[in-house]
């Protein structure tokens, strides 16, 4: 999709606005108007939500999202960051990480605290039925009313108090037309010997056993151990032909062409066709899985952080903050306005919008497990990836001990030999 260009807008953005991400007591707010047209945006799109009202505050937001999952640092887009610290005085700290389960860890153990957390829906569902996330005050979030309604009371949050929808997207293959001289069809591409060292895998749990499930014919929910194994031996007979696992390192590879295929999100394998026209993306027959990202506060956040973290939830509800982020990462939108703001080409393509009808006869949501399946899942990961992480360290390791004993003993040969003269 094409990117806007803001450019000149930001130039004179920085000239204007620099030094307001966090403003002083006493200093002086330009108008929401000014504001937004000065970062090239139409006032008569966004809602009268009061964001100066932390103004002077001296606040700073933490914010932890997936990398390259947000529309910030490019010269050429809106950088919705700064644009909410020049609306609110607010300073966002922001902070990415690469999987829900990296996100959940550090939550958990307390090495991090964050205002905002944007995990997966299965992840949500775990966090609620753990009580690490804050319920939410709609009062505070009035941009709720552009949800798309079948996003709303989700299986994951069935009350809807926990969570605002933010992107959400299916898993697809994306390959290299110049390395893959076929049409791909189907998840068993990620099992062919003929791209052996060509081939990319996600390197987190839920998303490789999800992919062995399609491929297998089971629910990606299921929870039978037999499964499970069957599915753990199916990745473990793959391992000898994949180059690496991956998450955000997938960009690199793929946009540079150092692999052939690889299982990636929709959203993320657009974003890389926009950039190597030689990269194209399907769908596999089999199924896949669809899945929502959802913003949340959790209970380990700053309370007094609580409205400003509401406000900024809000903030990315705007119909053309969630345009720019969904123009910028190639995810799918949730929100209605933003929808309707996309071009037709967008609006159009079935792999990024497809039909009801196909969700439901071709896709799964992941839900949360059992403690005790996702323990076992994540005990036959943490042995995959530990078993034979190198096939020749074992022979290697025994010659060098047995070169190292032969060496010892000759050495006390001579030694003794010497010692009778």
């Amino acid at each position: 999709m094409k990117r806007f260009v803001f450019a000149l807008t930001a130039f004179v953005m920085l000239l204007s606005l620099a030094g307001c991400g966090q403003a002083a007591a006493g200093d002086e707010r330009a108008s929401t108007e000014e504001i937004l047209e000065e970062f090239g945006l139409d006032p008569e799109l966004f809602s009268d939500y009061d964001y100066g009202r932390f103004y002077g505050e001296e606040i700073t937001l933490n914010v932890a999202n997936w990398g390259e999952y947000m529309s910030i640092n490019d010269d050429e887009m809106t950088d919705v960051n700064e644009l909410f610290e020049a609306l609110t005085g607010v300073t966002v700290n922001y902070k990415t990480y690469a999987s829900n389960e990296t996100l959940y860890s550090k939550l958990l153990s307390g090495g991090a605290t964050y205002d905002i957390v944007i995990p997966s829906d299965y992840m949500i569902s775990k966090m609620i039925n753990e009580g690490m996330l804050e319920k939410l005050d709609f009062d505070n979030i009035p941009n709720l009313k552009n949800i798309m309604g079948g996003f709303l009371n989700p299986q994951y949050d069935p009350t809807n108090e926990y969570s605002v929808p933010y992107l959400w997207g299916m898993v697809c293959i994306i390959y290299n037309t110049t390395m893959v001289d076929e049409e791909i069809t189907s998840w068993k591409t990620l099992w062919d010997e003929k791209y052996a060292g060509n081939i990319l895998m996600f390197n987190n749990p839920r998303d490789a056993f999800g992919i062995a499930q399609a491929y297998l014919g089971y629910s990606l929910n299921t929870e039978d151990r037999d499964e499970l194994d069957r599915c753990a031996e199916l990745l473990r007979e793959q391992k000898e032909i994949v180059q690496g696992y991956v998450m955000d390192e997938i960009f690199d590879k793929m946009e540079g062409g150092s692999a052939a295929v690889a299982p990636y999100y929709v959203g993320d394998a657009v974003t890389m066709c926009d950039d190597n026209p030689d990269l194209e993306f399907v769908i596999p027959e089999e199924g896949t899985n669809w899945f929502v990202d959802a913003i949340c506060i959790p209970t380990t956040s700053d309370p007094e952080n609580k409205e400003v973290a509401e406000a900024y939830i809000n903030f990315l509800c705007e119909a053309e903050i969630a345009l720019a982020n969904c123009d910028y990462v190639g995810y799918s939108t949730p929100n209605q306005a933003a929808f309707e703001l996309l071009d037709d080409d967008a609006k159009e393509d079935e792999r990024r919008y497809p039909s009801d009808e196909f969700l439901i006869e071709n896709t799964e949501v992941f839900v949360n497990l059992s403690d005790d399946a996702n323990a076992y899942m994540q005990e036959l990961w943490t042995q995959l990836k530990v078993d034979n992480s190198n096939v020749w360290f074992v022979p290697i390791f025994l010659v060098c001990l047995i070169a190292a004993t032969i060496f010892v003993n000759v050495r006390r040969a001579r030694k003794k030999k010497r010692d009778n003269f």
